[in-house]
């Protein structure tokens, strides 16, 4: 199973480890697109400030951003699971799991990225500011940028099984799965279900839908679930106690579309 997460847009600082090391990073075949994005990122916040402010869509209480992406190169690392911070990564929390579910993390879980496109949780990285929705003013929209490079090497990654695709709408657009990989792939939106004047109610909330899909992956890792495909994934998160409503794609080279239901969050 592959689980493919959005990064968060505040992330911890970085780390006092070794300085980043491009060629160790998972899925080499996004080298050249990372060395191309990271020159023109640091060079760009090096260089012009203000500039760099709006091409990064930073307020001036974030001006710090840029100082930090004019030391990617020197500034030391973390374990991506540990740069990524936030509601979804808060309710996965990692730290925690048990040395079993950390080993199937660290090979399962996928997070997509503007500036380094996807990269394990277990590859060292330093913070940084990039987001997918920038548009750099050499390489342009990162997320058509990205296209290319993840056409090539997403397929590869994605295997033969499952791949449960939890992404934000910005990063989507990076990597569409398609054909026979489209087919294994589900992806999933959380509606909130409330009852208004005895009718139900049902909503999509930010709040609600990192949350839900932390506590989903967390569960998955913690009970070892290896389900071979959309169908039976549906069955193990019922299994996991989540309320999950399923549709199957209507033709082939399409992806299983699963909305998990949820009422509160604790």
């Amino acid at each position: 199973m592959l689980v493919l997460l959005p990064p968060s847009e505040g992330k911890a600082a970085s780390g006092r480890g070794a300085p980043l090391k491009p060629e160790a990073l998972s899925l080499p075949g996004l080298a050249g697109a990372r060395a191309a994005i990271l020159d023109e990122l640091v060079e760009l916040c090096v260089a012009d400030e203000e500039k760099a402010r709006a091409v990064l869509g930073l307020s001036e209480g974030l001006r710090g951003e840029i100082a930090k992406n004019a030391e990617l190169r020197t500034a030391g690392t973390r374990q991506a699971g540990e740069i990524y911070t936030g509601v979804l990564y808060d309710a996965l929390d990692l730290a925690s799991l048990d040395p079993a579910a950390r080993r199937r993390a660290g090979k399962s879980l996928l997070v997509f990225s503007g500036l380094w496109g996807a990269v394990h949780i277990g590859d060292r990285i330093p913070s940084y500011r990039c987001s997918m929705g920038v548009k750099l003013p050499g390489l342009g929209a990162l997320s058509a940028y990205w296209r290319a490079p993840m056409a090539s090497v997403m397929p590869e990654a994605a295997g033969s099984g499952l791949v449960l695709d939890l992404r934000s709408s910005a990063y989507t657009g990076a990597w569409k799965p398609a054909g026979e990989v489209a087919e294994r792939t589900a992806s999933v939106r959380v509606l909130q279900s409330q009852m208004v004047n005895g009718v139900e109610k049902r909503s999509v909330v930010s709040h609600f839908n990192k949350a839900t899909k932390g506590r989903m992956v967390r569960d998955l890792l913690l009970a070892g679930a290896r389900p071979k495909g959309p169908a039976e994934l549906v069955e193990v998160l019922r299994d996991l106690g989540h309320v999950v409503e399923a549709q199957a794609p209507e033709r082939a080279g399409r992806a299983w579309a699963l909305d998990v239901v949820v009422t509160e969050i604790h």
